[in-house]
């Protein structure tokens, strides 16, 4: 049993990490590509690529810290939890895709409002996004409470998730 359960957080561990770096790769290629096309400053692209590292690290961490031996079945279960929710985001954040596909043939356009609004639509609705899914992350660090390192790991993904939605706020406020 013990050996399935295993298989299972390895595949699990190694899908979160597939998703978690292809959304942190979509947000990455929107950013520079936009940035080329001169609607966001050399500062917006900065702190946008700082979030690719930031959820990476957040993934990479959460995968080796359930797959830890002396890690209880409680705070296992929050960490998974977490990882889920942030699958959750990733995977709604994916249907963006196309945007970036867009913004891509929008580049050659002499006027940067039709592209601005695009972007604009987007910042906005990852915005929406982060901010619903914050509060689910907030719910499930209230049911971890027990669980110290469940707790803790709950806290960093919220943390990440407010940086990445104070970084989104303040392009918005450029846009």
């Amino acid at each position: 049993m013990r050996m399935v359960i295993g298989n299972a957080k390895r595949l699990f561990a190694a899908h979160a990490r597939h998703v978690m770096l292809a959304a942190s790769l979509a947000v990455g290629l929107l950013w520079s590509s936009v940035s080329r096309a001169g609607v966001l400053s050399e500062s917006d692209l900065k702190q946008a690529e700082s979030l690719r590292p930031l959820f990476a690290r957040l993934m990479n961490d959460l995968v080796e810290a359930v797959k830890r031996p002396d890690v209880p079945s409680g705070d296992a279960g929050c960490i998974n939890s977490t990882i889920r929710e942030l699958l959750q985001i990733s995977d709604e954040l994916a249907s963006y895709e196309y945007l970036i596909t867009m913004e891509k043939d929008l580049t050659d356009v002499g006027d940067d409002n039709p592209l601005r609004g695009v972007v604009k639509f987007a910042v906005e609705k990852t915005s929406v996004i982060l901010i619903g899914e914050r509060k689910r992350l907030v719910q499930l660090s209230e049911q971890c409470a027990r669980y110290p390192v469940g707790l803790e790991k709950a806290q960093e993904a919220l943390k990440v998730i407010d940086t990445t939605t104070g970084i989104l706020s303040s392009i918005r406020e450029r846009l």
